[in-house]
């Protein structure tokens, strides 16, 4: 016969997820899900309330966490690139360079989806941006439709891999404490699980996973010629200028690469990356918006920031660039130069974003920002109230019971863990499974033999197939509400099919060689 306290956890588990499916607000269920229980353990005995004031505690400290704090950054970072119509010009200037290769606006989408998932790292904003831009253009010229909303729905996808993700960075955030838990539970020491190592983890299962995609379409162009057609080059457009491909392609790689480079590097923490993703994204979107307009100055201030954003990384590498305890004519030179970029860069800034308020884009953006930001910590608040009376009621310990012992070791557990949290993706962002199922099933996991790093990806992977995967995966909600009034539902999920395989296949690839996401952190630690 169950125990209470089993029952009770099981009750528990159940109802947030019978609430969530019925469409009640995620970060109120969880919270007035784990307060109820919460309540009725104390009321039976089971629970001290001496844990349950342990919250403000635990709330504060998932506020001063530093990873944490990247996120309103990033998703700053991404929602200023999707406002300022960067994306747009992304896409435009790719398609145009590629337009003359069968298949050429569709290797665009992926090559600029990549982009964008590094960039924004926000699905649902990449694939209704791509859906809007491409989808049109694509049946246009007489793509098949199949193809057409497959491959936008398979690239808005890459947001959930390609670092730096949002979903990486809460995943290591939660991989890390699971991994701690683990070390408790045997006795042995936790390694630290950071941020760059999940980032260094997801890029070749990320890029490997782009050429899947880009040979699965190079295929269709060789055995289905008429599914990707060669469009000739419009008469009334005018060639593309050097100038302006670097500007458009070159600056927001140049920055992805900055921020992905100073974290693996070592040479910034997240938050500091983010913080130069967040700049730089602003001075992006200020250049694009100052190409229309009569006045060059705001160009020529913003710039000369761009400029002197990476003179400045490169001296704060390299140099002791503090005034105390100065030495030297060179030291001296090198930090009053260091000195003078700050001010170019923060002026570059100001007119960047006196730029986005004249164009009516600055609040909009910060509104977004902050939307998103508020209802990731608003669910990361909920979640840690349901987490703390589900380990308070034994929960996490039945869990860890049942999956050591389901047949198989580590490898049964993990593909039934990896099912569960497939199915959940149908109905559940990522934000919400990141939060709540992660850290009830890594620890056993991980005391199973499970390498986090390892672990984490193939979560992430999983979760981006879940989402892909008809009839309920998101992103293809997202490119249905968006899709032109022609595109039938049934072509939509038909055109998924392949890139699910191709996905799969990639889970398959880092399960059985674990070194396409442990080498590069290994190497790099």
């Amino acid at each position: 016969m169950m125990e209470l306290e089993a029952i009770l956890a099981l009750a528990m588990f159940v109802t947030a997820m019978l609430a969530l499916l019925a469409g009640y607000p995620v970060a109120l269920t969880l919270g007035g899900v784990g307060l109820i229980f919460g309540i009725i353990g104390v009321e039976l005995g089971l629970i001290p309330l001496p844990i349950l004031r342990n919250l403000p505690s635990r709330i504060l400290g998932s506020m001063e966490n530093q990873v944490l704090i990247s996120v309103p950054l990033f998703v700053l970072m991404g929602v200023i690139l999707e406002r300022s119509k960067v994306a747009d010009d992304l896409l435009e200037t790719a398609g145009r360079l590629l337009q003359n290769i069968k298949g050429g606006m569709g290797y665009a989408v992926i090559i600029v989806g990549a982009l964008l998932a590094a960039s924004t790292g926000i699905v649902g904003a990449t694939v209704v941006t791509m859906t809007l831009i491409a989808l049109p253009t694509m049946l246009r010229q007489g793509y098949d439709p199949k193809l057409a909303t497959g491959t936008i729905a398979a690239s808005g996808t890459l947001g959930q891999i390609i670092p730096p993700s949002i979903v990486l960075i809460l995943l290591a955030d939660a991989v890390s404490n699971a991994n701690q838990a683990a070390a408790m539970r045997s006795g042995q020491g936790a390694g630290v699980v950071s941020v760059g190592d999940l980032f260094a983890g997801a890029i070749v299962p990320g890029f490997m996973l782009v050429g899947f995609y880009l040979l699965y379409l190079f295929s269709v162009s060789l055995f289905r010629p008429n599914d990707t057609p060669v469009v000739a080059n419009a008469a009334d457009q005018a060639p593309l200028k050097f100038k302006d491909v670097l500007i458009t392609l070159g600056a927001p790689l140049l920055l992805i690469l900055a921020v992905l480079g100073s974290i693996l590097g070592g040479l910034a923490s997240p938050t500091e990356a983010a913080g130069i993703g967040a700049g730089g994204a602003l001075l992006l979107a200020g250049l694009r918006l100052t190409a229309g307009q009569s006045s060059k100055r705001p160009a020529q201030f913003i710039l000369a920031a761009l400029a002197a954003l990476p003179v400045l990384g490169l001296l704060a590498s390299n140099f002791d660039l503090s005034l105390v305890g100065t030495t030297g004519s060179l030291q001296l030179l090198l930090t009053i130069l260091a000195i003078g970029l700050c001010f170019t860069l923060l002026f570059g800034l100001v007119m960047a974003a006196l730029v986005l308020n004249r164009a009516r884009q600055l609040q909009d953006t910060l509104n977004s920002g902050t939307q998103i930001t508020s209802m990731v910590f608003l669910i990361l608040i909920g979640a840690s109230l349901f987490a703390l009376v589900f380990r308070a009621l034994g929960g996490d310990h039945y869990v860890e019971a049942l999956l050591t012992g389901l047949p198989g070791g580590m490898w049964g557990a993990l593909v039934a863990t990896m099912l569960v949290m497939f199915i959940l993706g149908f109905f559940l962002d990522f934000i919400e499974i990141v939060f709540v199922v992660v850290p009830i099933v890594a620890p056993p996991l991980i005391v199973l033999g499970a390498d986090p790093v390892w672990l984490a990806i193939l979560m992430a992977l999983n979760l981006q197939t879940s989402f892909l995967t008809p009839p309920f995966g998101f992103a293809l909600f997202y490119l249905r509400g968006a899709a032109p009034d022609g595109v039938e539902t049934l072509d939509i999920w038909r055109g998924a099919i392949p890139f699910i395989g191709l996905q799969l296949l990639m889970i398959l690839l880092v399960a059985s060689i674990p070194a396409l996401a442990t080498y590069l952190p290994d190497l790099l630690r």
